[in-house]
């Protein structure tokens, strides 16, 4: 009597574990598009990280420029800039990630995206990139319009590090779906290449978004306030010229061999730069993207990212502009004794450069608190 209670326990069991895998299957095998969307406007485009780019990236190995060791004075420059000159020429890489659908299925439907976040991020910082996919750089319908988001970065760090670096950004784009990552050096001397790399994938991939931030992935930035700065431009739908942050001019490059933005004349003659905007954060039009695209097949490449963009805009004949809440330069409260990181001060502005993983996340969520009561005494100058 026991054995056949305990057979029928055993068969009852196996039963209901075949039922249970069965209905977690059909889970899975659902189309994504069997499920309901809560809202009446269009969803972002569902990304597939494991398929294959639409578009083919022709490259070749690029190899050194060795005429570089004629120009005068290469033997006395520090190796990072040898380095620079010795493969300022070299402009495709491989993708070591990509997803292709980032902003539709085809580049048409890239029109729904109204705001693409492009934050440069080292393969390092996997922790600021967790911060902001949880606030700022959350994907989500604002407004009325699609905020999307993307992570672009190279490698970096010894052969085994590099393993294990883009082993973790392997498992992040398993989960996220949202890093671009060619195989190239990431260095603070090949910020203008990742921005060329990226401009010639989103002529691809999101060639009709509207705007797009790009910054460093240690700002914090309101992007509530941005897309209602960008709604309420006139006339202005992403289809003409924007370039606005933080405007720098009447600067030229830094000569001092120890400053980390030093460019000798071997890389740039001319003792002037353009007007730009800090590189740490500005905002861009689709149009203005595609223009600077366009400019930068005929400019060579300069270390300096956003002195880089300024030089693109010039040759098109547009200029940069400022804007007033954008703050690469830190946010100076009106007081020695206020404390500069009261959310009060940052309710009503667009971008701030450096703020560390655990600001970021904490201002966050103290500009949405709906108690949080704010007085003339918090404008910031």
């Amino acid at each position: 009597m026991r054995r056949s209670s305990n057979i029928f326990d055993i068969s009852a069991l196996f039963m209901i574990s075949a039922l249970c895998l069965f209905i977690i299957f059909k889970k899975d095998l659902l189309p994504r598009d069997s499920v309901k969307i809560s809202t009446n406007e269009q969803p972002p485009p569902n990304r597939n990280p494991t398929r294959a780019s639409r578009f083919n990236y022709p490259w070749n190995p690029c190899t050194p420029n060795d005429s570089a060791r004629s120009i005068p004075g290469f033997s006395t420059l520090p190796g990072h800039i040898q380095n620079f000159l010795y493969y300022r020429h070299c402009r495709q890489f491989p993708m070591l990630l990509d997803v292709p659908d980032l902003c539709g299925a085809t580049p048409e439907e890239s029109a729904n995206v109204f705001l693409l976040l492009v934050i440069k991020s080292s393969p390092w910082n996997y922790d600021r990139r967790e911060v902001l996919r949880k606030t700022w750089a959350k994907e989500r319908l604002q407004d009325g319009v699609w905020i999307r988001r993307v992570f672009i970065s190279g490698v970096t760090g010894s052969s085994e590090e590099q393993r294990k670096l883009n082993k973790l950004l392997w498992l992040e784009q398993q989960e996220n779906q949202d890093i671009l990552q060619w195989d190239f050096n990431d260095s603070f001397f090949n910020l203008t290449l990742k921005q060329v790399l990226f401009l010639e994938w989103m002529m691809n991939n999101c060639p009709r978004a509207h705007f797009l931030l790009n910054g460093d992935d240690d700002i914090f930035a309101n992007t509530d306030n941005m897309v209602e700065y960008l709604q309420s431009l006139k006339d202005n739908d992403g289809d003409k010229h924007l370039f606005t942050g933080h405007l720098i001019h009447y600067v030229g490059p830094i000569r001092e061999p120890g400053s980390k933005y030093y460019v000798p004349v071997q890389v740039q003659e001319s003792n002037s730069y353009p007007p730009y905007c800090g590189g740490g954060g500005f905002l861009l039009s689709g149009f203005t993207a595609t223009v600077i695209y366009n400019m930068s097949h005929s400019i060579e490449l300069l270390p300096i990212d956003d002195v880089y963009m300024g030089m693109c805009l010039e040759k098109a004949g547009l200029e940069p502009a400022s804007h007033f809440g954008v703050r690469t330069a830190g946010l100076h409260v009106p007081s020695l004794t206020a404390d500069k990181y009261d959310p009060c001060y940052y309710r009503e502005i667009l971008l701030v450069h450096r703020f560390l993983p655990h600001q970021i996340f904490i201002m966050w969520h103290e500009i949405h608190n709906p108690r949080l009561k704010c007085g003339k005494s918090h404008n910031v100058i």
